[in-house]
């Protein structure tokens, strides 16, 4: 039944068929050609009771608040602020957009809303300067790995629901990895640099910084509002989604950006892009029962235990495995899918979920720039203009310093945990299990 659900999927994913259908068709398959057959009242069920929780309301509000991010124009506050600080550097334009994806990863938390808002201003701008648009697509799209890293994130919020971890632990827990993976791409612009002849741009004099970043400054301040109402126990990570949400649209009637258009059109692209993900954690919890009644958990363990009782070969299994599934499959579906059977196996082996969590996070956001689903190449496509064909090959060595990092955070608990226990305290569930 296992190899029936897994099989459909990956066939039907392959076919083009979108992913809520693709995984909603191979749970029904799977149902009927199990013992479960003559119940398949069980699917709606399992649907209803998998997205009524209260730890999922915070999805639509922060992916609100990136729609509203983008059409009231706070992108481009950033983006010019960031190229005052870092724009004259070597590969200038390229840093800028890996800042950019930085800050603005602190209000949305959608490697989507990334590609889409700043992606078209970083790609226009990298052009005209001289940049090759294969160059800037890959650039861009590499960056946006940090969106869903550095809180809050989505991809944060579904774990912990599907990990049973506190929403507040995964994102301080991510802060650390999501700086060293910007950071790194940064490094790497700049070794890019020094073998090619990029175009540079003038040093911004301080004026300049000091009206950009006063320009910006109210956009620039929304990461820490929300992330120090959480942390400070103001409000819920629910609440936090809102509040971005409310603060977003202040600075858009303080910027007089916001209009009635504008604010339907982030309305219709939020409702779209929750429903989606709405029905496919439905489906995915449906699936997670068929798995755990069928104790492919269990089953999955004990083949990783003949293979190996090494914690060290174990987390490069997860993160092979985790690669190609990403290569594939979209990060919230993947994540449906792995996380009822590797939680299991992971906590045998004494690996920290939280520390998991980033590990799988990452893993899954390199899929958007791989081919052949990655999700970021198509956005980069349409939004640059650039062939499919030009845009994969310009992001390739873009996922060696990606990959580097992952190898660093999975082999350095350290760098995930530290801030969480800093703040939150030690997690004592870990002793429970």
């Amino acid at each position: 039944m296992a190899f029936v659900l897994f099989a459909a999927f990956i066939a039907l994913i392959l076919l083009r068929v979108p992913v809520s259908m693709a995984i909603g068709a191979a749970v029904l398959l799977a149902f009927a050609v199990s013992d479960f057959s003559d119940a398949l009242y069980i699917v709606p069920q399992q649907i209803l009771e998998g997205v009524n929780k209260p730890s999922l309301a915070a999805v639509p509000f922060f992916i609100m608040a990136g729609n509203l991010m983008n059409v009231v124009g706070m992108t481009d506050r950033i983006f010019n602020f960031a190229n005052a600080l870092v724009g004259h550097f070597k590969a200038g334009l390229a840093q800028v957009n890996v800042l950019s994806s930085m800050i603005f990863a602190g209000v949305s938390g959608a490697a989507v809303a990334d590609c889409a808002g700043l992606g078209t201003i970083e790609i226009k701008a990298m052009k005209e300067r001289g940049y090759k648009p294969e160059f800037a697509a890959a650039v861009t799209v590499a960056s946006a790995v940090v969106g869903p890293i550095i809180p809050p994130s989505i991809g944060l919020v579904v774990y912990a629901f599907l990990a049973q971890q506190s929403i507040e632990r995964m994102f301080l827990a991510g802060l650390i990895p999501g700086l060293i993976v910007g950071f790194g791409l940064m490094v790497f612009n700049r070794i890019l640099a020094v073998k090619h002849d990029f175009p540079t741009q003038p040093r911004a004099d301080l004026p300049t910084v000091v009206k950009t970043g006063a320009d910006g400054v109210l956009a620039l301040v929304a990461p820490g509002i929300i992330l120090g109402s959480i942390l400070g126990g103001l409000v819920t990570a629910t609440e936090a989604g809102v509040l971005a949400c409310l603060y977003t649209l202040v600075l858009g009637v303080a910027y007089r950006s916001l209009s009635a258009a504008k604010l339907w059109q982030a309305l219709t692209d939020t409702m779209l892009m929750t429903s989606v993900i709405m029905i496919i954690i439905g489906f995915s919890i449906a699936m997670g029962w068929l798995l755990a009644i069928e104790q492919v958990p269990q089953i999955l363990g004990d083949a990783i235990f003949s293979l190996t009782d090494s914690r060290a070969v174990f987390l490069a299994l997860v993160m092979v495995f985790v690669l190609l599934i990403g290569c594939v499959v979209e990060g919230v579906p993947a994540k449906l899918m792995l996380v009822p059977m590797l939680l299991p196996v992971s906590d045998q082996f004494g690996v920290d979920r939280v520390h998991l969590g980033i590990i799988l996070q990452l893993a899954l956001l390199i899929g958007i720039a791989t081919p052949p689903m990655g999700i970021g190449l198509y956005i980069m496509v349409e939004v640059g203009k650039v062939p499919f064909e030009k845009v994969t090959m310009a992001v390739l060595p873009f996922l060696i310093p990606l990959i580097v990092v992952l190898i660093l955070i999975a082999y350095v608990p350290a760098l995930t945990l530290w801030l969480p226990d800093l703040v939150l305290g030690p997690d004592t569930s870990i002793i429970m299990r």
